[in-house]
């Protein structure tokens, strides 16, 4: 849930100064972004949340209204975040930041930007997927070490 509001804060406010001007927009990017970036954060915080929910998972394996919640999340986690971003987005991060103008033309820059926006709909979707499994997952464990009636009766209707 805390890496969907960190997409989410991205694309709020991020993207919009990246992708206004390209090519002269995605420079003054790689100029803002000299120190640290979304490159320094997104890899270490996407690691440390697959081992969260990897960790989260196992440990509530054993309450069965909670366990596919989070076995979704997981996956989805995994499969729409991480590998949809390092099969698609890394390398469209190289040819606008670390090539850039030096190597690609405009028109290749910017058919690059597009492509860029438009899978990021899609991750943000699947972060926002991910997002909404784990909230049930966990509200699920709640439930069930609260034990809530109501709590119970659906995870025995589920």
């Amino acid at each position: 849930m805390v890496a969907f509001g960190g997409i989410a804060v991205e694309t709020i406010i991020i993207y919009p100064n990246v992708f206004h001007d390209v090519p002269a927009s995605l420079a003054g990017a790689s100029d803002f972004f000299e120190v640290t970036g979304p490159a320094d954060f997104f890899p270490p915080m996407g690691a440390l949340t697959v081992v969260a929910a990897l960790a989260t998972t196992a440990l509530a394996w054993r309450i069965p209204g909670a366990r596919w919640w989070l076995a979704g999340s997981l996956g989805s986690l995994v499969l729409g975040e991480f590998l949809f971003s390092a099969v698609y987005f890394w390398p469209r991060n190289e040819i606008m930041f670390d090539e850039g103008a030096a190597v690609h033309s405009t028109e290749v820059l910017r058919r690059t930007a597009t492509e860029f926006e438009n899978g990021h709909w899609v991750r943000l979707t699947m972060s926002g997927v991910t997002a909404v499994l784990a909230f049930i997952g966990y509200l699920r464990v709640y439930r069930h070490a609260t034990g809530s009636a109501a709590g119970a009766v659906r995870e025995v209707a589920a």
